[in-house]
């Protein structure tokens, strides 16, 4: 069986944060036939605990980038405005899918206006803003009264193209590595905990609105002491981190973590031989930054899977997924 059949299948749910509920069932359904009681927070996280009175949270987040509609043009084509910090230079050209309020699904493509080169000389220098950019719709339409009559309208979602690849070399590369990653880390935790049968006063949390800031400040359960974040280890000149490796976060844009947390998990790293890299993320937030502001008196540390590209054409490897759940069961023991 190969598990990282799972990691796809979530990978391929659309989950734009503010768009998570089908994602969040699935992690729900999927704690359900391993024999679990997951819950529903009132935001509609999902949260599963491995035993009684947890003490420790072990948080990722299951909301990605994405878009949403702001306005229809005049040529029925549409004006969007952005779901967490998406580049648009790095999404021009995909593929996306228009989710409506009645449930019908079009397809689009994030463009450039005027985005032909036979016909726009300055289509290589043009910057790249919100209002030089479209979703071109894959209908018959030449006016704003055409896209309507679809039911395409404001607060529509759009969602990108994955483009999902598990390749012989063990790399992964896909959108949404951060942080469906993550979320796959704590799906197999579960899965190893049920397989040895096993409890540990350990709950694990799905947060459905990291991307815009909010996702981790509330609905643990109200023993939790420490909270452990996986989320993507960033890969970059000013970074130590790599694909293949677990990435531990000393400090990010938001402060240090908590310094006995981050001695432990190295030192779980170097007596497991679990590839590590400690680093500090200059231009990043989590689930813990949130739960921190939020006013929780909990520990916080911050791990994950080294990703590639990150907000981009994102890549991990298997390497770096299994070194995250070695450290984590290593914590969590």
């Amino acid at each position: 069986m190969n598990h990282y059949d799972k990691l796809r299948e979530l990978v391929e749910i659309d989950s734009p944060t503010g768009f998570t509920a089908h994602a969040c069932k699935y992690i729900f359904d999927y704690f359900k036939s391993l024999g679990y009681k997951p819950e529903y927070t009132n935001k509609g996280a999902v949260k599963c605990a491995l035993g009684e009175n947890p003490t420790l949270a072990m948080a990722a987040h299951v909301d990605t980038l994405g878009a949403i509609v702001s306005g229809i043009q005049k040529d029925g084509h549409l004006k969007f405005s952005l779901l967490g910090g998406l580049s648009l230079n790095g999404f021009e050209g995909e593929y996306c899918r228009i989710h409506t309020h009645s449930g019908k699904t079009y397809s689009g493509t994030l463009l450039l206006k005027d985005p032909s080169v036979h016909a726009n000389k300055n289509t290589n220098t043009k910057q790249r803003l919100l209002e030089n950019m479209f979703i071109r719709l894959d209908e018959e339409v030449s006016s704003a009264d055409d896209t309507k009559k679809l039911g395409i309208g404001n607060g529509d979602i759009i969602a990108f193209d994955t483009k999902y690849q598990e390749l012989p070399s063990g790399y992964i590369k896909s959108r949404f590595m951060d942080n469906k990653a993550g979320c796959y880390v704590l799906m197999e935790i579960a899965r190893k905990f049920k397989e040895e049968g096993k409890s540990a006063p350990v709950e694990l949390f799905f947060s459905n609105y990291e991307e815009v800031g909010h996702g981790g400040t509330c609905g643990y359960a109200s023993t939790i002491q420490e909270l452990l974040v996986l989320d993507m280890g960033v890969i970059g000149d000013a970074c130590e981190g790599e694909e293949t490796k677990c990435s531990i976060c000393a400090k990010d844009s938001s402060g240090p973590y908590d310094y006995e947390m981050r001695k432990k998990l190295v030192d779980l790293a170097e007596s497991r031989k679990v590839p590590y890299a400690v680093d500090i993320y200059p231009y990043y937030g989590s689930d813990g930054s949130a739960a921190l502001r939020a006013g929780n008196d909990f520990r916080v540390g911050l791990i994950g899977p080294g990703v590639a590209a990150s907000h981009g054409m994102e890549r991990t490897h298997k390497k770096g997924v299994e070194a995250t759940v070695e450290l984590c069961l290593a914590y969590i023991n």
